[in-house]
């Protein structure tokens, strides 16, 4: 498997778990990383509350040694603010920074923030700058197809990252007003690929082995970005590798192997949270794992209620013994 180098920083393999707020928080990065993932990203944070020392921000910059190469995704509309974020986490432990240019989530959109700045490209560029200028590491950045079918400019956002001094870009291939629906535009990705010199990222429909093989064939990008199919579903980055080396998916977990993992991934909460806390921000992550199961629906409803690890244990031992 060929090597991918983001400025200075060599990833072990072509695989990219996405940053998803509400997602790849600490823990889930862990369990990914030991899955096989080439670098994490972690869930956005927003530039303007680090410049206010926001605490709960605090929570979201947490890294461990062990989930290296990790990368900082930050979200903001202006330059300065940016700019200021990036010299204040200049020295925290991540070997890049990432500008999301991707959000399509209204409260982010309506304060001039991630996709809304692709309908800015001069800002976008000044941003990008100002982040590369301060950083003291490789920026990336994350961008979609466009605004609306109407402003398809994913190519011209790429240019400018890459004058700007951006190290890689990533592409989801769907507009904003698409955010997840549809079938995602490879094509983008590869006009993308073929217009800019810097390595490019393809997001977008990566669910298996198959697929994430057909994206790198398809568009020639570097490497591959997988976002909402990882949920509840850490392996899913194994098998994609396993396919990628070998022609051959290993196929989906046995039921010991999912509680096994699920009840390591709540103990990892805890760790960090505390046990009310760490069992409430599971609840998400559980109903993600437990997606298609038999009786999945009445077991949600269950572990919603639940509020100590052991409760958990005892509700996923009966329900996958």
């Amino acid at each position: 498997m060929n090597e991918v180098k983001i400025g200075n920083v060599r990833l072990k393999n072509k695989l990219i778990l996405a940053p998803m707020a509400g997602v790849s928080d600490l823990p889930f990065r862990l369990l990914c990383v030991r899955m096989g993932a080439g670098l994490v990203c972690t869930e956005m944070v927003s530039a303007k509350a680090v410049t206010y020392h926001n605490r709960n921000t605090q929570d979201l910059l947490k890294t461990d040694p062990q989930e290296q190469p990790v990368s900082l995704q930050l979200f903001g509309s202006e330059p300065e603010t940016i700019a200021q974020a990036a010299r204040m986490l200049k020295d925290l432990p991540f070997a890049l920074v990432d500008l999301n240019m991707g959000c399509p989530v209204p409260k982010v959109v309506n304060n001039g923030e991630g996709s809304a700045l692709m309908k800015q490209p001069q800002l976008a560029g000044e941003i990008i700058r100002a982040a590369v200028e301060n950083a003291g590491k490789p920026v990336t950045v994350k961008i979609r197809k466009g605004f609306d079918d109407a402003h398809v400019n994913a190519v011209e956002i790429a240019l400018i990252a890459q004058e700007a001094g951006a190290a890689a870009i990533a592409v989801h291939g769907r507009t904003r007003q698409q955010f997840y629906a549809g079938c995602a535009d490879w094509d983008i990705i590869r006009q993308v690929k073929e217009a800019v010199q810097i390595p490019v990222i393809g997001n977008g429909d990566i669910t298996d082995g198959p697929s994430a093989v057909r994206m790198l064939e398809e568009t020639g990008c570097d490497a591959v970005m997988i976002g909402r199919a990882a949920r509840g579903n850490p392996w899913l980055l194994s098998r994609i590798l396993q396919y990628m080396q070998t022609g051959v998916d290993p196929g989906p977990p046995d039921t010991k192997t999912l509680r096994e993992v699920m009840l390591e991934h709540a103990a990892m909460q805890i760790r960090l949270r505390g046990e009310m806390a760490g069992i409430r921000e599971m609840r998400a992550h559980a109903a993600w794992y437990t997606a298609g199961y038999p009786g999945s629906a009445r077991l949600r409803a269950e572990i919603n209620r639940t509020e100590t690890f052991s409760e958990l244990e005892m509700l996923l031992t009966k329900a996958f013994p």
